[in-house]
């Protein structure tokens, strides 16, 4: 029964609020989550991990707006090297909402640096 003094419903550790966490770098970005001071090294740092993982076909999430998000992302991945090319997605996949990716494959001992 709750409510027993030093009776906690959580059995499990206190988790740490420093440790890092590892996300699984999958073929989808979604931005909502971030501010968009954070969106161009998001971006950037996304694509080379999704590249070191061997994805090559990404859609990135930056939804409709204003536009600020999604011309933030499209300079980001007309600048970077790793990119093949992009554009918006299509009617299924985010329409003006998202932006699909085409990246290179990295060469052998490619290092990836901007």
């Amino acid at each position: 029964m709750s409510g027993t003094p030093g009776d906690d419903d959580d059995d499990g550790p206190v988790p740490d609020p420093d440790a890092i966490v590892v996300v699984p770098i999958t073929d989808e970005l979604d931005l909502h989550t971030f501010q968009p001071k954070e969106v161009a090294e998001v971006v950037a740092e996304y694509v080379d991990a999704a590249r070191a993982a061997g994805i090559l076909e990404v859609r990135i999430i930056h939804g409709k707006g204003t536009g600020a998000l999604r011309r933030t992302v499209h300079a980001v991945l007309g600048r970077h090297p790793g990119v093949e090319r992009f554009a918006l997605a299509g009617e299924r996949a985010g329409s003006w909402g998202a932006t699909v990716a085409t990246l290179r494959p990295l060469a052998p001992g490619d290092d990836q640096k901007r």
